[in-house]
């Protein structure tokens, strides 16, 4: 199917999920990114240690938190 024609049919409602190849379907900037951050000793045995009470890695604590972190709003004069 032409894009012209896939983006009319989009447009008047008309089911195009069909036409796609949802194996190959990949959400946008989620493509790892490595980073190095250097923390305190007892920070990362806080972490160790939160990290094991909770059953999972230090790496996926520190994604939990900064995900919760990011997605709270910013108040307003605090950019």
């Amino acid at each position: 199917m032409k894009a012209k024609t896939f983006d009319r049919k989009f447009d008047a409602g008309g089911k195009v999920v069909d036409q796609l190849d949802l194996g190959k379907a990949r959400r946008v900037g989620t493509d790892p990114k490595r980073v190095n951050v250097d923390f305190p000793a007892w920070m990362v045995d806080s972490l160790d240690r939160e990290a094991h009470r909770m059953g999972v890695t230090r790496q996926s604590l520190i994604k939990l938190w900064l995900a919760d972190k990011l997605a709270q709003p910013v108040s307003p004069g605090k950019r």
